[in-house]
């Protein structure tokens, strides 16, 4: 046989599995909510709802496998839905009544998500994020940090949570907010230590670093109610389900005194049970002076963006009375765009941005389904039932625990916000006496520290975990001790503090 054509038989078989594993991803949504139509319904409910659950549970194992992108598989779940509509979405009362159009009825539900404020809310802080990057105020930010806290490892550590801290009420998205500015910074810090990827000298600063701004991405994602998009997604379901309206500015103090512990303590914590060999080094802060002085002096439209963003918090905090927060984002995009600080080809090119715009959109119509359909209250109803006699807050703390631990079974937090959330807030508002608002704040600030328990927790955790400075056991190690501390914290502190001011 020709040299040049010969195939190793490992080499033949890596592509051909490859397939076979793409196909099966593929088919496994569709088998699981196929699987789910053919059992019998549950008592209690109409046919038609235990329907839509069966797709809408193969959405779910869409969303967590991943086979093609989560806005492909949200379109297509609500595509189906609303072809099949007279049987999964509508009741035979409202298929009865002559004036009930089916198609235009289907279409309107279809589309429905895309006119959800939250859905532009999270959309516009996209854009900020553009912003953040095009005028590379964010990067600014991150090296003016380095350049006066990076002597010490200690206090290098603090750099990055402080970075973090600032982009993230601006920067819907973890993973955008730690692979577009802060990785990138970080990632020239170790070698100046002699700490290299996949290496023993790993230890010296780098693998310290790398957790450190793992562990500041989830807690700056609880922190702010912009800092996280399924934050977003979460704040549309609790206000569908229960009826419940979370601000901003309720979002944030809500979570403020365990925010700030935990900002505080973690570098330190990080310190103690991840120390780095290395304690002090000279070279970081000229590397990062030396950056700084490429950047050159404040830019005209750093400053506007800086304007912008500083007017767009104000109006979310105090003035969601008079504008919505969403058209206060819109009004925002307008004057960056009147401004010059982003082009109308920055909007139309921003791939995440619309990506998650089509992705959160179906989602929404998604849930909303799962109510308009009467499967929420049959499982509030059922739930209620099974936790019967419990207190309100031996029940608040189960829940809890319950909610944070699935995340193990979740690569996505969008996923995990879609699939669990809404069965979370059913069941609780069966039980008597549930202080809701208290319990619907501790659910939704949970989403963005239980991200720290695995590799794959959260958007920014295989961006840490692929830098070569973060050993699997040691990750895993290291997600177990973070993850107990955070939950920890919120029971302890977050809970007494929710309690007390709402």
């Amino acid at each position: 046989m020709n040299a040049k054509t010969a195939v190793t038989p490992s080499a033949a078989s890596k592509p051909a599995n490859g397939k076979k594993n793409r196909l099966l991803m593929l088919a496994l949504p569709i088998i699981v909510a196929v699987l789910l139509l053919f059992v019998p319904v549950p008592a209690g409910l109409p046919p038609y709802a235990w329907h839509y659950f069966a797709i809408f549970v193969g959405v779910i194992v869409g969303l967590i496998f991943e086979p093609l992108p989560g806005a492909v598989i949200g379109l297509t779940g609500v595509v189906a839905i609303a072809l099949c509509s007279q049987w999964v979405l509508f009741s035979p009362e409202q298929l009865a009544d002559p004036k009930f159009k089916l198609a235009g009825a289907s279409f309107k539900w279809a589309v429905s998500g895309f006119g959800n404020s939250t859905v532009w809310l999270i959309f516009g802080a996209f854009m900020f994020a553009a912003g953040y990057d095009k005028t590379r105020f964010g990067r600014r930010l991150a090296l003016i940090l380095v350049k006066y806290l990076g002597r010490r490892s200690l206090t290098l550590g603090y750099a990055i949570t402080l970075a973090d801290l600032l982009l993230a009420p601006f920067t819907p998205s973890n993973t955008a907010r730690s692979g577009g500015t802060i990785y990138p910074i970080i990632a020239n810090l170790p070698p100046l230590y002699g700490s290299k990827p996949n290496d023993p000298s790993a230890r010296r600063i780098g693998s310290y670093l790398m957790w450190v701004a793992i562990t500041a991405a989830c807690i700056t994602s609880s922190m702010f109610l912009s800092a996280l998009a399924p934050n977003l997604l979460a704040l549309a379901l609790v206000k569908s389900i229960v009826g419940i309206n979370i601000s901003w500015g309720t979002w944030f103090i809500a979570f403020l005194p365990l925010g700030v512990l935990l900002i505080l303590a973690m570098p330190l914590l990080a310190y103690w049970f991840y120390p780095p060999e290395v304690k002090i080094n000279d070279e970081v802060p000229l590397w990062a002076s030396r950056e700084l002085a490429k950047l050159g002096k404040l830019s005209r439209n750093e400053i506007l963006l800086l304007v912008f963003v500083c007017c767009a918090l104000l109006m979310w905090i105090f003035a969601a009375a008079w504008i919505e927060p969403a058209m206060a984002a819109l009004l925002i995009i307008g004057l960056m765009l009147w401004t010059g600080v982003l082009e109308w080809n920055d909007i139309t090119g921003n791939k995440a941005a619309w990506n998650t715009f089509v992705w959160f959109a179906t989602l929404v119509a998604l849930a909303d389904g799962l109510s308009a359909t009467g499967f929420i209250g049959w499982l509030g109803k059922e739930g209620g039932m099974l936790m019967s006699g419990i207190s309100p807050g031996v029940a608040t703390i189960v829940l809890l625990l319950a909610f944070y631990l699935l995340h193990y079974l979740f690569a996505s937090t969008t996923a995990h916000t879609t699939a669990l959330l809404p069965a979370m807030l059913t069941i609780a508002s069966t039980i008597p006496g549930m202080n809701m608002q208290v319990f619907v704040l501790l659910m939704v600030t949970s989403l963005g520290i239980m991200g720290i328990i695995t590799p794959y927790g959260t958007g920014p955790s295989p961006i840490y975990y692929g830098s070569g400075y973060l050993p699997t056991k040691d990750y895993w190690r290291l997600g177990t001790i973070f993850g107990a501390i955070f939950l920890a914290a919120l029971l302890l502190i977050g809970y007494p503090w929710m309690t007390m001011m709402f």
